[in-house]
């Protein structure tokens, strides 16, 4: 029996490299659970902005909740993103109190000051959850029913997938906006592509790792591009596949691999192992 689960929603471009290079054993859950309605994903340019503003206040109106994050706190000279304090600004003019309540959360706040503003969003006495990717993981506000990502672009696809996850925990039907300008590179395209045509983590890990590369698979690289000559580990899994069962069934018989008829793939190891990470020149 198995000594380690690992379990994850969205698999890194590395783990899912390891379980297609056969160091993993793979499950897959890829059913909802009961009374769950799959998550409608639509991407929308910053032009519509009103338009998603009043679906916002429809939803609100109908006693639902939304998140809308950022990828920066405050802006940068640097990168031409919308950031948290500009967007909290703006969404305070268009959601004005005493009708609605706004929650903040980013990184830079203390514990204490986080945790209160998270509890008011959980105890639905605020209906707007404005924050940076510090909610990305455990979170769960069933009522949630509406996740906008402002600069949409700037997010990889695990994480862009993440933030999906935490809307579509209740019965009702629930909406991720992917809010981006018209200048979009054409892995951003991809990204945001794949965010629309699909829930499935699995089938995203996949785009992801074509998108950035498997990584270190002997050392702790997430993602980045392996030098392999020949296959191609996401179109070629099957014969990745097939590999892994002829060297189980080899190293059955012969663990040693002292046979003469094994002593070719013997050599050939000895050789491979001079090199440093041998996983580069496997093809």
């Amino acid at each position: 029996p198995p000594h380690i689960l690992v379990m994850t929603a969205t698999p890194i471009p590395r783990t899912l490299a390891m379980s297609m290079y056969g160091d993993l054993d793979i499950s897959v859950i890829d059913e909802l659970p009961p009374g769950r309605k799959p998550i409608k994903t639509v991407h929308r340019y910053d032009k519509n902005r009103l338009k998603v503003f009043a679906f916002l206040r429809e939803e609100i109106k109908k006693g639902r909740q939304v998140y809308m994050v950022y990828p920066l706190i405050q802006e940068s000279e640097k990168m031409d993103y919308k950031d948290l304090m500009d967007g909290y600004e703006s969404i305070s003019r268009e959601f004005p109190k005493p009708d609605y309540q706004i929650s903040i959360v980013h990184g830079q706040m203390k514990s204490a000051d986080k945790d209160y503003e998270m509890q008011r969003f959980v105890n639905g006495e605020t209906q707007i959850m404005v924050a940076t990717t510090v909610i990305e993981v455990g979170v769960n506000v069933p009522n949630a029913s509406v996740m906008i990502v402002e600069s949409a672009e700037r997010f990889g696809l695990s994480q862009l997938h993440q933030l999906r996850g935490r809307v579509g925990r209740g019965a009702d039907q629930s909406y991720c906006i992917l809010m981006t300008g018209h200048k979009l590179s054409d892995d951003s395209k991809t990204r945001l592509e794949a965010m629309v045509n699909t829930n499935d983590g699995f089938e995203i890990a996949e785009i992801d790792l074509k998108l950035r590369g498997p990584g270190d698979l002997m050392g702790t690289q997430q993602s980045g591009v392996l030098n392999l000559k020949i296959a191609n580990i996401v179109k070629d899994k099957d014969i990745l596949h097939h590999a892994r069962f002829l060297a189980q069934k080899i190293l059955k018989e012969d663990a040693n691999l002292s046979l003469p008829k094994n002593k070719p793939l013997l050599n050939t190891y000895r050789e491979m192992a001079k090199f440093k990470n041998i996983w580069n020149y496997i093809s």
